[in-house]
């Protein structure tokens, strides 16, 4: 129990920092998608971009954030070393890559359909670099308990962002005021500068990162870098594979769309505004994650099994009460995003579906990371990227953006599945399955009578019902689940 009490205090810290950090970064959203009609493409162009830079996050970091944990606290391991290893890898890889990619810059915008603006991927790929980089001190700081600085460095990098963004798309052009130099005479906005602005607060965190940095100093290790590669390559296919199926729809869909490129542009803005509000169950599982990952770990309890049983069935409880909000308040969320995005919304509830069977499949990867037996989530996660693609590419051309959601959808549904069964054969977990399923039941029903809710009533009767439907289901597992009357208790008696 002392164990799950320091997990829920870390996930606390990470996921506080992780909802301001995100509500912080939704501000974004609805600025670009108010500057950027959704007709012109360029919240596409933005969506597009980003598609692969979710990609390529992963391929240069190559799983040592995971490997990095692993290996900090193996018995025989030197950690300053293995620090400073992981650091001078990733930083080799990512140095070497930008002079690759800025020496074929041509030919590579060429072939990921931006061959008139080559801008947009050198400096995107600049940036992508340099967050691997930073991805290895992020993770020393949680492997060494300190989430208030790993909160804070966020924070400031999106705070500076939202400065930026709204400095360059609002208060400048509505002046008419131009002391740098980057507009035209009718002050027409340039999606270019989007991503400039990305790089110079990449490289403030950087800077703000320089006592970790110091790290790099202790050496390296060159059998410990080869134990670490073999580790890491499943797990970066795997998280190749579990990317794509995020960022593999963004990046299809201008190839498969039946329309032409600014048309499709234009569509996928739509779905990548809309799906932001969805992002909540990203925001939620990345905070359980980052306390999670070390907490499994450096874990030595016997009785961790139970525990790892216990802390997936409370993720799926408030998955789905963040799953419920979220619909029940949509008639205000919707405003993160311009007017012109709408009609996209009816991807919310699939793709945040979707994120929670991602959650659980997140859960479940410890069985084969605890085992040594990686390559089992590379095949899981390639598996389902194979069916995400193959949706995409037969149902883009027939429903558009929906096929991005549903082929998310069965992606995550078919990882999770498999992970399960046969990870129960190889670490057998007892997880609270009944129970989990009830939940599951109940907020199906609760969100059917949420969107019977929003359709049929005025906003106001629709707010105040749904208000007293999430209370309902917020009371009855806080009397089931949550041990209250021991928490007053302890209150009273103090």
């Amino acid at each position: 129990m002392a164990n799950l009490k320091s997990l829920a205090k870390d996930t606390a810290i990470y996921g506080l920092s992780s909802i301001v950090a995100r509500f912080i970064n939704y501000l974004l959203v609805p600025i670009q998608t108010v500057r950027f009609a959704a007709s012109g493409g360029e919240y596409g162009i933005i969506t597009n971009v980003y598609a692969y830079v979710s990609l390529l996050i992963i391929l240069l970091t190559f799983g040592m954030e995971t490997t990095f944990f692993r290996y900090m606290t193996k018995e025989g391991e030197n950690p300053q070393r293995i620090y400073s290893t992981s650091l001078r890898m990733v930083g080799f890889t990512s140095l070497t890559t930008i002079i690759l990619v800025l020496l074929f810059l041509n030919p590579i915008a060429a072939a990921t359909g931006y061959a008139d603006h080559p801008e947009y991927i050198a400096v995107m790929y600049i940036t992508v670099a340099i967050d691997a980089f930073t991805a290895i001190p992020f993770a020393y700081l949680r492997i060494q308990h300190r989430p208030i600085k790993f909160a804070s460095l966020k924070i400031a990098n999106i705070l500076m962002n939202i400065i930026l963004n709204l400095l360059y798309l609002v208060v400048l052009p509505e002046l008419k005021i131009d002391p740098f130099g980057i507009y035209d005479d009718s002050f027409t906005l340039n999606v270019v500068f989007v991503f400039y602005i990305n790089l110079i607060c990449t490289l403030f965190t950087l800077f703000l990162l320089y006592k970790e940095l110091r790290g790099i100093t202790s050496g390296f290790d060159k059998s410990a870098c080869r134990r670490m590669l073999s580790y890491a390559w499943p797990l970066l296919v795997m998280g190749l594979a579990g990317q794509l199926n995020q960022a593999a729809s963004q990046i299809l869909f201008p190839y498969f769309y039946d329309g032409d490129i600014s048309e499709a542009r234009a569509q996928l803005g739509i779905y990548g505004a809309c799906i932001k509000i969805a992002m909540i169950m990203v925001m939620i599982t990345q905070a359980f994650r980052f306390a999670y990952e070390p907490f499994v770990f450096s874990n030595k309890d016997a009785d961790k099994r139970e525990t790892y049983a216990k802390a997936m069935k409370y993720y799926v409880i408030f998955t789905l009460l963040a799953f419920l909000a979220v619909m029940g308040y949509m008639d205000i969320l919707r405003f993160l995003v311009g007017a012109s995005y709408w009609e996209g919304l009816r991807v919310v509830p699939i793709v945040m579906a979707a994120e929670i069977m991602f959650g659980v499949f997140f859960n479940l990867s410890f069985w084969y990371k605890l085992t040594d037996r990686t390559i089992w989530g590379a095949y899981f996660s390639g598996i389902g990227a194979v069916v995400l693609i193959v949706i995409d590419i037969l149902l883009i051309p027939r429903i558009s953006y929906m096929a991005c959601a549903w082929a998310g959808f069965a992606a995550y549904g078919v990882s999770m599945l498999l992970s399960y069964f046969i990870g129960q054969r190889y670490y057998r977990i007892n997880y609270p399955l009944r129970e989990m399923f009830m939940y599951v039941g109940i907020a199906a029903v609760l969100f059917i009578a949420i969107t019977l809710s929003n359709d049929r009533l005025p906003v106001w009767a629709a707010l105040t019902l749904n208000t007293l439907i999430l209370l309902a289901f917020a009371v009855f597992v806080a009397k089931r689940d949550l041990p209250l009357d021991k928490i007053i208790n302890k209150i009273t008696k103090k």
